[in-house]
This record gives structure tokens, C-alpha cells and sequence, in this order.
């Protein structure tokens, strides 16, 4: 691991669409020197993508030392499901340049992609960015700040 990539532990999980890529992204991972968590799923049987989306963004936002990586088979509904839980920034990425604005511009901290529609070394590539992207502040905490407002406006 670079000395600029994130001194993190990352979650991953998937469902059955996104079972292959993220067997990939734990190896990549791994050899890549970061601290993985592996939720699931252990096989391509058939899952629902919410389930498993709620476990990643659960951990997430119970620690801010802790990143997610979510792979569905588009990586939409999974990124609407886990920014449901408060406290999660989760964006759906299909290229290194929006993976890179997610973290620096929004500070996301949930990633999220589509194993049937990105290439295992694209993915590679996506993480690595979205990885080693850090969040810049500056003028983009003001709209950070304005995205958490909407989101208290909604806790009960």
C-alpha cells in the first residue's frame, strides 16, 4: 500500500451479480496491504441486494475509520439503499473520474459498482482511485455540510 492510500479497514460485499467482481476486489485488496472485511456473499446462489448493502453501511457508519465497496449488478441499488442509512455518502462509479470527485468533492464513503457492467481491471482501477482519493474540504465542506442538513431535516 502507498503512503498515500487510506489507513482504513474496507468492507466489501455483494450480491450474486456482483459475486465474481468482488472476489476479485478482496484479492486485489489484500495484496494491495489493506485490512478487508469480507460480508458476503460466500457463493453466486441468488441474494438480495439491499441485505447486503445495509450490513456495509451499517459498519460505516458506526466507524470512521472504515470504508465500503458494495457490488451489485449495476451498482444503483445499492448505492440508494445504503445512502438510506444516516451518516453514509455512498456513490455509484463506473469510472476513475467520478470515483475520484466522490471522494475528493463529496467525501463519499461508501463506493459502489456494477459487476455486469465494468471489467474486473476497470474495477481494479476505480478502487485504487477511489481509494487513494483523499477528501479535499476547502469549498466543498460547505456543500458536505448542506447534504447533511437535508439528511437531519429526515432522522426521527
Amino acid at each position: 500500500m502507498n503512503s498515500n492510500s487510506c489507513r482504513c479497514r474496507v468492507v466489501i460485499a455483494s450480491d450474486h451479480g456482483g459475486f465474481e467482481m468482488k472476489q476479485g476486489l478482496v484479492s486485489y485488496l489484500q495484496k494491495e496491504g489493506y485490512d478487508v472485511l469480507d460480508y458476503g456473499v460466500a457463493t453466486p446462489e441468488a441474494v438480495d441486494y439491499p441485505d447486503m448493502a445495509h450490513l456495509v453501511a451499517q459498519c460505516v457508519a458506526s466507524d470512521a475509520n472504515t470504508l465500503g465497496i458494495i457490488v451489485d449488478g449495476a451498482g444503483i441499488g445499492s448505492a440508494i439503499t445504503a445512502n438510506k442509512v444516516p451518516g453514509v455518502r455512498a456513490a455509484a462509479c463506473y469510472d476513475t473520474f467520478c470515483a475520484r470527485n466522490s471522494r475528493e468533492h463529496n467525501n463519499a464513503n461508501v463506493l459502489t459498482l456494477g459487476g455486469r457492467v465494468t471489467g474486473q481491471g476497470l474495477a481494479e482501477q476505480i478502487v485504487h482511485t477511489w481509494l487513494n482519493t483523499p477528501y479535499a474540504g476547502g469549498r466543498h465542506q460547505r456543500r458536505v455540510d448542506k447534504m447533511l442538513a437535508v439528511e437531519s431535516r429526515y432522522l426521527k
